[in-house]
């Protein structure tokens, strides 16, 4: 897959099929559209092609009320790998983009750029300052400049399949609405850093993981899961939480004890897979309580782990 950023020189003069969007998560409805675009790309003869923002739009138009993001950008373009997309385009969202006109981005990006043969976006897509471009104004510049338009749905039976709506999920702790609207296991990325070592006082060491500060997370609790380091899988009992036990108002902190692991994973970038929700945080009358119910969770874990194992599939997305 081909992956080109804003001041990369563009390359190819091969036509596309173009699916337009964050892609946030890369949830089914993402998924059936890329699906389509795939198979729209061969019946055209042409690169299955992503046009993406980072960071999101929403995140420059209005940062203090943009969502949180599922995924990072590596993340997703991963999975548009995975989901056999031929090229990607990344542009940089900036004030500067944001006051680009929906027909000079048509004109740049889709016709100068990808050489586009057909564009293919959600029923609900606008582009452009101030939003002003939309399906018919895609629909319009396709009959003038030679290319198709082909607006996919995105609804599911009985909600919307939306980034918005597995947000919601994880935000009640509903793990498995979450797997169904995301058509897999919700995975958070982060880098391993020091913490107080709070956890190997106890007797369970954690690796504490350090994310994007706009990361969307679960509610706050304590969570079976597992993580892959150099291609084998550990249980991970996780914690989501601030620490009621020693803080009145710590920071929020995710912190994953990876079960029978002894290597150090400092500086490392791991990838944890929620797998159930085992119980909220909570605080207890004395360390050696809670000690004795982290070791419950990390029994949990283990079982559960071991359960999911035999269908390693579900372990991945």
């Amino acid at each position: 897959m081909i992956v080109r950023y804003d001041g990369e020189p563009d390359t190819s003069s091969e036509p596309s099929v173009v699916a337009i969007g964050v892609f946030d998560g890369l949830h089914r409805g993402h998924q059936a559209v890329l699906e389509q675009l795939v198979e729209l790309a061969r019946s055209y003869h042409a690169l299955a092609t992503v046009v993406t923002f980072d960071p999101p739009p929403a995140s420059v138009l209005a940062p203090d009320l943009a969502p949180h993001l599922l995924a990072t950008i590596d993340q997703r373009l991963e999975r548009f790998n995975e989901l056999r997309v031929d090229q990607v385009r990344v542009l940089t969202f900036s004030d500067e983009l944001a006051k680009e006109t929906a027909a000079a981005f048509i004109e740049r990006v889709l016709v100068n750029e990808l050489h586009a043969r057909c564009v293919i976006i959600g029923d609900d897509f606008h582009f452009g300052h101030n939003r002003e471009g939309n399906v018919e104004t895609l629909r319009v510049a396709g009959e003038a400049n030679g290319f198709d338009l082909v607006v996919a749905a995105t609804h599911g039976d009985t909600d919307r399949w939306s980034s918005t709506a597995v947000r919601r999920a994880l935000a009640d702790g509903d793990l498995a609405r979450a797997e169904e609207i995301l058509g897999g296991r919700f995975t958070l990325r982060g880098t391993v850093v020091h913490g107080d070592e709070r956890g190997e006082e106890l007797g369970f060491p954690t690796a504490n993981l350090q994310l994007a500060k706009d990361q969307a997370l679960p509610a706050e609790g304590v969570y079976a899961g597992a993580v892959a380091v150099d291609e084998t899988w550990w249980p991970a009992a996780i914690s989501i939480g601030r620490r009621p036990q020693f803080y009145e108002d710590g920071d929020l902190l995710v912190e994953v004890h990876l079960i029978g692991y002894q290597g150090n994973l400092y500086g490392r970038t791991l990838d944890v897979v929620f797998l159930d929700r085992l119980r909220d945080q909570t605080t207890f009358s004395n360390e050696v309580e809670l000690s004795d119910q982290i070791g419950r969770d990390v029994a949990t874990t283990q079982q559960l782990f071991d359960t999911y194992s035999e269908i390693a599939s579900k372990l991945l997305r």
